[in-house]
């Protein structure tokens, strides 16, 4: 197994909808960043989604396209910027993905019902193998998370600890 983390959507424009969804895209960073500080210890690709929508002036450079401070992306993590909800939809994901012998993919973000599970979708038609991350999912309404996490693979972070040795 070749892993990658793919953080989805935690972007400044998503805070604004609701306290409900502001709240869990708090709770959900928390295990975004201990996620991404356990795949920078074991060396492996951290990879940063971001949605573009020019309609809502989610665009590079823009407030709303940027990510939140406390998420802990750098620069140097390999960032791609997508219009559909499926990550891989006319992005060079698999590309980047192919280039680092990737072939398993631990899902985070925002919003489970929606980019995050069409993604996982996605992952599925590539033959690679995705599995969200407990906990680190976000979205509006909190029900929709467990029913998300419910019907794909998913693991816990302590889980993922073990597995990555």
């Amino acid at each position: 197994m070749k892993p990658a983390l793919l953080v989805v959507d935690i972007q400044n424009a998503f805070y604004e909808n609701d306290a409900a969804t502001s709240q869990s895209l708090e709770k959900a960073i928390e295990y975004i960043n201990a996620a991404i500080a356990l795949f920078r210890e074991k060396h492996l690709p951290v990879i940063c989604v971001q949605h573009m929508d020019q309609e809502d002036n989610i665009v590079p450079g823009e407030a709303a396209f940027e990510l939140p401070e406390q998420l802990n992306i750098l620069d140097s993590d390999v960032h791609v910027c997508k219009t559909y909800g499926n990550a891989f939809n006319k992005t060079p994901l698999a590309g980047e993905l192919q280039k680092r012998a990737v072939d398993t993919i631990i899902i985070t973000g925002f919003c489970a019902e929606y980019c995050v599970l069409s993604t996982y979708r996605g992952a599925q038609d590539l033959d690679l193998t995705p599995i969200l991350l407990h906990n680190a999912l976000a979205s509006g309404v909190p029900d929709n998370i467990r029913f998300v996490e419910s019907m794909s693979d998913s693991m816990t972070y302590g889980a993922l600890k073990q597995v990555l040795g």
